[in-house]
This record gives C-alpha cells, structure tokens and sequence, in this order.
C-alpha cells in the first residue's frame, strides 16, 4: 500500500501539492473561529453536584449576585482608608454603574476589610457567557474605567474576580503563544541545519508543516463547533508544538530513508518511492498510535480534556497525511538538491559512536536492561510525593497579573474563602414551604464544620420552596484545605438536611471537588483505554503477542519516571504545593502516545535486522546502530519544542513543557535506544511469537516490502541494492 501511496505522489507531485493548496485555502477561508472558555465550571457534565446546585441557583434565585469582577481599592500609601476615600469608593461605584458596559448587568460596594485598609466594589456579568471572550472584554474597560475614575485620588484600584483573570489569562496566552512559535521555530531550523547542514532541507519542513498547521487548526475549528465542545486557550499553545514537533519527526524518519536511499544507488525519484515504502509503515503505525492515545480523552468526563483529544488527534492525523504524500511530493520534486551545499548525503558516515554502542549491547544485552531499567524506576519513587492542584487560573498566567495581585490581596484583608464562598441550596423534595424554624440549627451545623470561618442563611425563594446557606471557609477556594473542607461540608449538607427536603452544595471550591472526582476517574478509565488500543497497534504492526507487553511497560516505566522527577522539582525543588490536576492526564498521553513512536522505529529496524539473518542480539545491535541517529535526531527536536512551552511565563505550560520533554528523551534516549532493544535481544525469537516476524522469509526477502524503520542499511542490503537500484532484493 505504502509503495502504491509513494508511487503515486512522486509520479504527480505538482498535483499533490496542488491539492494540499487548495484544501488549504478553502478550508481556512470557511473555517469558524475557535471558542475558548475559562469557566471551569464547564468543564464538568451535569452529572456533578456543583453543575446541579449551580442549576438550582439559577432557577430558585435568577437574580442572586454572583460577582464576576471585583475592584479592590487601597490608599497608594498603604494606609487605612479616610472617610474621603470612601466617599471616593462610593463615588467610582456609582459611576461604574451608570457606564453601561456590555455585559455588565450591577454594580455594588462590597464590604470594607476589617483593618480598614480595603474596600470592594463588586461587578454582576451575564452568567451564560461567564469565562467567554465577552466578559473579558468587558473586564478591560472596567479596569481601564475604575483606574480613570480613581485619577486625582489617594486610591489605588485594582480589578480582579473570574472576568480579570479570563482577560490576564488570555493576554498571557497569546504572549506565551508567540514565545513558543518563536522557539519553536529557531530550535527546529538550527538543529536540522546541524544535522543535515541544508538550509533548504532546513527551511522546508516549517513551511510545508506551517501550510498543515493552517488545515489542521480549520478542522479543528469545524469539530469543535460540529460537537459544541470546550474549548482552553491552552489548546493554541500546544497544538503549536504538537504539529511542528510531531511533523517534524515524520519529516526526519522520512529523510534519513530517502538520504540512505540514494546513497544506495536508487535514481532521485525512485530513492523517494522507496523511501515512502520502507517507512510508511512506521510513520502510520506512529501516528495512529498517537491518535488513539488522543481519542482516548474522549472518554474523559472534563470538557476541556474531552475537546483536547480529538483536537490534537486531527492535528495528528492531518500531520501523517501530510508525511506521506505532501513532503514526498515536494522533496521529490526539488530532487537531491535539497542537500544543496552538502555532498555528506552521497556517503555513508561510520556513526561511530552508535557503532559501539551497537556492539556493546550485542556483548551485554542484560547490562544495558538492568541500568536503563534502574534509571526508570528510581526515578519513578517521586510519584508517590504527587499533589494536584486546581486553580486553573493560577496556573496559566504568571503571580504578577492584576487579577492575581487581586487574589493574594483579599486572601490577607480578608478571610480567604471570601472571595468565592461556598452556597449550600436547602430544596423541599415535596414542593411545599420549607420550615424557616429549622434553619437556624442547620446554619450551626454547617458553621461548626472543621474548616469553615461562618455559616448563615443568606435568603429565601419566593416560593419559600429554597434557601440559600452562604459557607465562607477559612482558605482560599482551590486549596487542598478548601476542597477537604468543602467535602466536610457535603457530608453534613446532606446528613443534617431536615425531613423533606435536600442539599446540594456549589461555588468554586465544590466544582473543585468534582474536578479531582472527575480526573481521578479519568485515571481509571482513559489510561487502561489507551493502553490497550496502543498494544493493538502494536502487535498488528508487529505480529506478535509477547513484544507489546514489554513495550507498553517500558512506555509505562517512562511514565512513571517522568511524573516522577516532575514532582521532585516542582513540588519539592521549586516549593509548588502540587503539579496541575490535568498533568498526568496529559503527561500520560503524550509520553505514552508518542514514545511508543521511537519504540515502533526501533523495533521495527531490529526486525527488519533479523530478517536479514540475525541472531537476536546482533539484531538488537545493528538496529541501535542503523536507527540511533534518527530517534536521537527526533527525540532532541521533539524534546526541545515542547520545552519552549517553558517560556510561556506560566505554571501550568512550565510544567506540562517540563515534564513532556523530558518524557520524550526519556523515551527516545533510555527507553528505545537501551531498554527496548536489549530486552528484546534478552527475549529472543520468543519476543515475536506467534508470528514469527523476524524470520528471514523467502517472500520478504523478493520483495523488500516488509523492512520499514530508518537509518542507514545493513551491509547485505547495501550491497544488493548496489546491484538493483529498484530497491528490490533478490
């Protein structure tokens, strides 16, 4: 099939390219634009107590004050507040008020701290369109409007509340955005011009990637808008260095075949035919293990995790397309030029350091697995420290914003929960009146909860059918204390309800609660999910049973180091109270996913070893030393784009940056280069049972359609293509 696909781009390619321009262009120009929310509240289906209170909230109470913003003021000179600032305060309220901003629905003073040193004045937003751009826009002209009123007065006004940081987070975002396309960029252009010291071959995979990167965005933008998914604007950042990452890897496996091609003998065009033949196979069964590992977070009950899998899996997938049809056409068509000034494709180098790793391996295969295995699992203890975190917005914007200034102020005016206090919505499941007399002992139950600063009974319905209980706790809503107390909290909700009736607790620190029910399910079901559909890919591609089993651990093993040494340094070097919630979720897919894409290579150039006669660890051997440079090229330029995440100025990609780079050198320098390759040589013609795959046949060995892999030929190979520059043994 790979040989047909190949034949026919190289036979056409200007209508190959053609055609990719024209999808192009009528895909972008039709495309919708892509949502983003920064609500977490929607990212949980309504299954979830938080969802269903915040439900009864709006029938019982459509008119209750949510503040979405909030303005903080103080004296510049740190001062208590006169009874002119206040009058000032009360002043920029009113005025606040009487703007009439889009979104905007009331404006009220909040209560003064108790040092006297802080006032508030808190903003109402239309709930439907809560963590859209919207209110963010919004929030920009509160802030610029509140800080123009303030001109002329001892205050000093800041905006904080879900609508500031919906707007901090996004303008952090898009600088984070340009930082990691900038270093994405520079990293990948100066690594292949040190690795092939082309500039054209350098240029060319950004260019031609750039063009998927427009289709792969657009259908996305369809999918999204099709399925009324979730949408982060994290999702922009990382599908940046996913599709020029990963297109870059499909770029280099097909580069090295088609250089070793040629300096085989084979005629420019042929040399790509074969090249796509060979290595087809690998590129495909990379990537679709990489988009069953994303579709897997399908399964996932968060609407953000949910929108990130088919999201990154279209990237992906247009990513493959494009390996096998749009680069061959293009490197087909310039021809052997695209080396241009370099003559080192036309021989072969003696990659000498592979060389004796190569055959240190082949002389201890047993060393090589106990010290690469050693490495994995010690570094592996540090999940036992793991710790999520839940405050997305935190985490995705640098402690210097505004509205996280906002945040650690109040935390100290105020008690710490007060800015996102707890609602426990009391319902009568008969529809008749509640009895008020009871509602005094319930809010000393709920007060009384370990955890909780004060409970009250805020009001009542029209309908007198419901009563809001306001549950201010004694820290701030995403802590790992607040979410243990809001647990607290649940259970006496429910336990102490009087007769007839039924709690249901909500507010920030309740959505929390579900969010960690949410991912903790996740755990159970989208990592075993994506597991298996991995082992299938493997061993259809392999024909075996046994050779799955040991590279799902090796792959799992990495996991496990990765996470690992993720929370040795930031949780304990760096002083983090946890890792983001979704991290190992994500953590776990791609290190999985796209470590099992050099693990594929590997053993795919060790079978294609064997075939040619070899026993297993002279097999083993060769293939580190043909298939090296190429996981080695791959696994440094895939490792360092996603390190550029880094550079976004924020927890949540600093980490997920971190800990995903390190899991692909972990899976391209310890686990394919050492642990895969010498556990297989350990196991031996039993690692392909019961197919028999790294049998020499006489069929594979007349055709040459069963090697795939990458790097340079063995010797047999060499010299009988040497003879036939068809490519075709025999």
């Amino acid at each position: 099939m790979f040989r047909r696909i190949g034949d026919a781009v190289v036979r056409h390619p200007v209508w190959t390219i053609v055609a990719w321009l024209i999808a192009a262009v009528a895909i972008v120009a039709t495309a919708p634009s892509l949502p983003s929310t920064s609500d977490e509240s929607s990212f949980l289906p309504k299954s979830y107590e938080s969802i269903k209170a915040a439900e009864v909230q709006q029938e019982a109470f459509p008119s209750a004050f949510t503040p979405s913003a909030i303005a903080l003021y103080q004296r510049t000179d740190g001062g208590k507040l006169t009874a002119a600032d206040k009058q000032d305060v009360a002043r920029i309220t009113t005025e606040l008020g009487q703007k009439k901003i889009d979104q905007v629905q009331k404006v009220v003073p909040g209560q003064p701290s108790k040092d006297g040193e802080y006032a508030l004045t808190l903003v109402q937003m239309d709930e439907k369109y809560a963590g859209q751009p919207k209110q963010a826009d919004a929030a920009e002209e509160l802030r610029e409007q509140a800080k123009d009123l303030a001109k002329g007065t001892e205050l000093d006004v800041k905006l904080g509340g879900s609508a500031a940081q919906a707007l901090d987070q996004q303008e952090s975002s898009k600088r984070g955005e340009a930082l990691i396309g900038i270093g994405t960029f520079v990293i990948i252009l100066v690594t292949l011009l040190i690795i092939f010291r082309a500039p054209i071959l350098a240029v060319l995979p950004l260019i031609l990637i750039g063009l998927v990167s427009a289709i792969a965005n657009g259908l996305i933008a369809f999918a999204t808008k099709l399925f009324d998914l979730q949408a982060n604007s994290s999702i922009s950042s990382i599908l940046i260095v996913v599709l020029f990452g990963v297109g870059t890897d499909y770029f280099l496996f097909l580069m090295f075949r088609y250089r070793e091609r040629l300096r085989l003998g084979d005629e420019p065009k042929q040399a790509m035919i074969n090249a796509v033949d060979r290595v087809g196979e690998a590129i495909a069964s990379a990537a679709g293990a990489v988009i069953i590992a994303f579709f897997a977070l399908v399964l996932s009950t968060l609407g953000f995790l949910k929108q990130m899998g088919p999201a990154l899996a279209i990237a992906v997938g247009a990513t493959l397309v494009a390996g096998l049809t749009l680069i061959p056409a293009v490197v087909s068509l310039i021809g052997p030029k695209v080396f241009w000034p370099s003559k080192s494709w036309q021989r072969e180098p003696e990659n000498a350091r592979f060389a004796a790793m190569g055959r240190g391996m082949q002389r201890r295969p047993a060393l090589f697995a106990v010290v690469s295995g050693l490495v994995l699992v010690v570094l592996s203890l540090g999940t036992f420290g793991f710790n999520a975190t839940f405050d997305l917005a935190a985490g995705s914007m640098p402690k210097t914003k505004e509205s996280m200034v906002v945040q650690d102020e109040m935390q100290k005016a105020y008690s710490a929960g007060a800015a996102a206090p707890t609602d426990v919505y009391l319902s009568s499941t008969d529809g008749k009146p509640l009895d008020r007399s009871a509602f005094d002992a319930y809010a000393q139950k709920l007060g009384a909860v370990d955890g909780v600063a004060n409970a009250s009974m805020t009001e009542v319905n029209k309908e007198g059918t419901t009563a809001d209980f306001t549950v201010t706790l004694k820290y701030e809503a995403s802590t790992d204390q607040a979410i243990d107390a809001v647990a607290r909290v649940r259970n006496v909700a429910h336990a102490d309800a009087p007769d007839g009736t039924e709690a249901l607790v909500g507010g920030m620190s309740s959505i929390y609660k579900d969010i960690d029910t949410a991912v903790n399910q996740d755990y159970k079901t989208v990592f075993p999910v994506a597991a298996v559909l991995i082992m299938v890919i493997l061993g259809l591609l392999l024909r075996s049973v046994v050779a799955p089993w040991y590279l799902i651990a090796s792959v799992g093993l990495g996991f496990g180091a990765t996470l690992g040494t993720t929370v040795w340094i930031f949780q304990d070097g760096q002083g983090h109270s946890g890792l983001m919630f979704m991290l190992p979720v994500i953590m776990y897919l791609f290190v999985v996913a796209i470590g099992t894409d050099y693990n594929i290579l590997m053993i795919a150039r060790l079978r294609e070893e064997a075939r040619e006669g070899r026993e297993p660890r002279e097999a083993a051997g060769m293939a580190l030393r043909h298939a090296g440079p190429t996981v080695a090229a791959a696994g440094f330029i895939l490792a360092a784009t996603f390190a550029t995440m880094m550079l976004a100025g924020n927890a949540l990609l600093s980490e997920m940056g971190f800990a995903v780079s390190f899991g692909i050198a972990i899976a391209a320098f310890v686990m394919a280069m050492f642990f895969t390759p010498s556990l297989t040589a350990l196991i031996g013609h039993a690692a392909w049972w019961p197919g028999h795959g790294d049998r020499a046949e006489e069929a594979a060995i007349g055709t040459g359609a069963g090697s795939i892999g990458s790097g340079s030929a063995s010797g047999e190979d060499r010299d009988t293509v040497a003879h036939d520059p068809s490519g075709r043994r025999g």
